[in-house]
Formats: C-alpha cells, sequence, structure tokens
C-alpha cells in the first residue's frame, strides 16, 4: 500500500464553497474542510452540510478531503460526526485535546458512524492536536497505539490563551520557551507513537521566504509536513518536504553500503564513519518516497 503523502495540510473554511474548491483544486496533499474556528457558530449547520455535499460530489478525492470537527469539550463535536460521516471523509482532525481519552472516545464515535454508513471499520484516519489546552502538554508522549491516529501537530494560539498568555511570541517574533516546548513535546510524541509530525500553521500567508526556511528547518527536526492557511503557502510547503535527489542518492548509497557489509556495526565513508543510525535515518528518508 502507497504510504499517504503528508506533507501540506491546508486549511479552507467549511462554509464557504469556492475556498473549499479552491483549496482541492490545488497541490495540497491534505485538504482539511474547518468546522471549528473559521466557522461562526451561527454558521456551523450550514457549514455541516455544505461540507458533506462538497464530500459526495468529490468521492474520487476523498481520501484527500479531511474535516476539523469541534472540540469533544463543546457541543458541536456529535453534531459535526452526525452532519458529515454520510460523506465519507478522509479523515479527522481533533483540536484541543486533553490526552488519549479524547482520541478513544472520537474512535468509539467514529466506529459507530462508520457502522451506519457502510464505511469499512477503522478506515477513517485521524491527526491530533496535541498541544492546544495546557493538560495535553502533559500526556505528548501517550499516543502510541491510539485508535486510528495517523499524524500528530500542535498550536501555539489556543495553548496561549489555555495559560492565560498575552504573547506567544518573543520581541523578535519567535516563539517564546513554552511554545518551542509544545513544538518539540510533539515532534517527540510523533516519535514515540511511530505518526507523522506536523508543524503548526504559518500566520503571515505573504512571506513565503520565511514560510521556506522555517519550513526546512522543522523537517530538519523530524517533522513530514506542515499546515497552511493559504494556497499560497503549498507549493513552498511541499518543496521544503520533499526530499532533494542528492539526498535520496545519498540514501541509497548508504543503504547499499550497509546492504554488502551485514554484520558491521561501523563503516568507512568520505573520510567518516558512518554506524546503524546513520543506516535508520537512510532507510527512512527513502521511505518517505515509497522505496
Amino acid at each position: 500500500m502507497q504510504q499517504m503523502r503528508m506533507r501540506s495540510w491546508l486549511f479552507a473554511p467549511g462554509d464557504s464553497d469556492k475556498k473549499m474548491g479552491k483549496a482541492l483544486g490545488g497541490p495540497a496533499d491534505i485538504v482539511i474542510l474547518d468546522l471549528e474556528d473559521a466557522v461562526s457558530t451561527d454558521a456551523k449547520p450550514l457549514a455541516r452540510q455544505l461540507v458533506c455535499a462538497f464530500l459526495q460530489e468529490n468521492a474520487q478525492d476523498r481520501a484527500r478531503i479531511w474535516v476539523r470537527v469541534n472540540p469533544l469539550d463543546g457541543p458541536h463535536t456529535l453534531d459535526d460526526l452526525v452532519a458529515i460521516m454520510p460523506g465519507k471523509p478522509g479523515g479527522i482532525m481533533l483540536p484541543k485535546v486533553y490526552g488519549r481519552a479524547d482520541v478513544e472516545l472520537l474512535d468509539n464515535y467514529l466506529t459507530a458512524f462508520e457502522a451506519m454508513h457502510g464505511i469499512e471499520r477503522g478506515s477513517t484516519p485521524v491527526i491530533v492536536l496535541v498541544t492546544e489546552t495546557a493538560e495535553a502538554m502533559f500526556h505528548t508522549g501517550d499516543y502510541k497505539g491510539a485508535p486510528r491516529v495517523v499524524a500528530l501537530t500542535w498550536g501555539a494560539e489556543d495553548l496561549a490563551d489555555s495559560i492565560g498568555a498575552s504573547s506567544n511570541r518573543n520581541p523578535d517574533g519567535s516563539y517564546s520557551f513554552t511554545y518551542e516546548l509544545a513544538r518539540s513535546m510533539t515532534v517527540l510524541g510523533a516519535a514515540a507513537a511511530g505518526v507523522a509530525a506536523v508543524e503548526t500553521i504559518q500566520g503571515d500567508f505573504r512571506d513565503l521566504e520565511a514560510l521556506r526556511l522555517r519550513a526546512e528547518k522543522v523537517r530538519r527536526d523530524g517533522f513530514r509536513g506542515m499546515l497552511a492557511i493559504h494556497p499560497a503557502q503549498v507549493d513552498v510547503i511541499n518543496a521544503a518536504f520533499t526530499p532533494a535527489e542528492d539526498e535520496l542518492a545519498e540514501a541509497r548509497e548508504i543503504v547499499a553500503l550497509f546492504a554488502a557489509h551485514p554484520g558491521a556495526g561501523t563503516i568507512g565513508w568520505k573520510g567518516g564513519m558512518l554506524d546503524r543510525p546513520h543506516l535508520s535515518r537512510a532507510q527512512a528518508l527513502l521511505a518517505q518516497v515509497g522505496e
């Protein structure tokens, strides 16, 4: 089975057919139709109808079309699922979790709706926003084996609200310590769970050079994709999270060296030494492109 591409995750408001269509027509690996922050409370009933209809009208692209539902600690999640599951979404984004128990509750809900609508049981994957509440920060390492979870991502704005902070930025515009910690805990939690780590949004969608630099940095840190709020960001994100040919060639060479010396723990290479972690990283890089 081909590995799901998860480089770019583009949000589109669920109450706008035009924006949903534009998002799906672009190169984003995954389009997230938003029923949460992008949609006012009064507009949520209409947005649910529009999202379900959009899913049904674009059945051939359903695997790319995910939905961000409202958080489980509010009154809207079940209404969201009742409305959208007949459309068989490609996946669900769960925001503002408090811990693994929220994922397990969502799994119970999804299992029931899958049975109701003739969807293969367990086939609706989930990405979890794991840092939007203060409590959730203490549980970022708890998602190993959690049902349906294929990726973890993080958010800085809701975390600031949860803490009661007046800002999440340093004077130079960089994230302050708590939010860099949230980023680190997300990539560590994803590694512990064996799922993809996905970087949070960049709010300034016009500064594509800053986006490129940030995306390339977090990819080096272990992230495998990034959230986007504007179509203009998608090409930059896709490029940043696509291994370059010289990287792939080097990885193939490392794998071939160890294959030729199966009993070796270390191998001399280009004036230095390779050991088993180098092999693991090379194999992981090749796996990203299906090799």
